[in-house]
């Protein structure tokens, strides 16, 4: 705990990467404004202990483009209207956020002035600096890219400590779908290489590959569970860690010799 009793923050500036799932609450498409609003106070709750916060939501509520290029859209034109589902839904965090007090921006990676700011990499730093949260939207900005690969460019970019992944229905990484299968198998901690290898869903590959290359731990908990990312930055509540390599076991120290 701090002096005036804030928990003590284990960042002090991340990526928060969210699915655009996570925005539609019990509904089976689009926005949930009470959803919203939630997870908007959660992100506010983390701010007040001192942490600097990046953003990055996804727009499958809205529109995949991998299902659309399934059902015969061409690729790169389905990928961006996915890009402009995930501006959609970081304009209604932004407004949830700001309408808590929490000075935002909305920054794209394709130019729409009207609504939100162009990425500049030093523009965006200098707004972390002055405790605004930075929604970073039209993923990378070029198809064939997710965001989950835009969150792990971006958290690199910012110099954020960690990429803290909220889930649906799911408290961590596991081996198996642990809503289908009860034997599935949480992991605490797992290695880059073994979420690549036993194709553990995480985040894509090319998201956990730049994470890897760039030792950039992620840390993966429950979205649903109500002050769960206020309890990870401060290191409690359930979660699993994933990195470079486990923490080498420490010795046992000797004890005291007898007398």
């Amino acid at each position: 705990m701090t002096e005036d009793g804030t928990p003590q923050t284990t960042f002090k500036r991340v990526m928060l990467k969210i699915s655009g799932e996570a925005l539609m609450g019990d509904q089976g498409f689009g926005l949930h404004p009470p959803t919203v609003q939630r997870i908007a106070r959660e992100v506010k709750s983390v701010q007040e202990m001192g942490v600097e916060i990046c953003m990055v939501i996804g727009g499958g509520n809205i529109f995949r483009g991998l299902a659309g290029s399934a059902q015969g859209m061409e690729r790169t034109t389905a990928d961006y209207m996915g890009m402009l589902a995930t501006v959609m839904n970081a304009l209604a965090m932004q407004s949830a956020l700001e309408g808590l007090g929490v000075f935002t921006r909305v920054i794209t990676a394709i130019r729409m002035d009207e609504v939100a700011e162009p990425y500049i990499r030093r523009r965006a730093v200098r707004h972390l600096e002055k405790k605004r949260v930075c929604i970073f939207a039209a993923g990378t900005g070029n198809p064939y890219f997710t965001t989950d690969t835009a969150a792990a460019l971006r958290a690199n970019e910012m110099a954020c400590e960690a990429i803290i992944m909220g889930k649906n229905g799911t408290d961590g990484v596991y081996d198996k779908d642990p809503r289908h299968h009860a034997d599935a198998k949480r992991y605490d901690e797992v290695t880059f290489d073994e979420v690549l290898s036993k194709n553990l869903k995480v985040m894509d590959a090319s998201a956990i590959a730049l994470a890897r290359d760039n030792n950039m731990p992620i840390v993966v908990f429950s979205l649903d569970e109500p002050g769960g990312f206020r309890g990870i930055l401060a290191g409690q509540g359930t979660c699993t860690r994933v990195i470079e390599k486990p923490a080498e076991p420490q010795p046992d120290k000797p004890g005291p010799a007898p007398s």
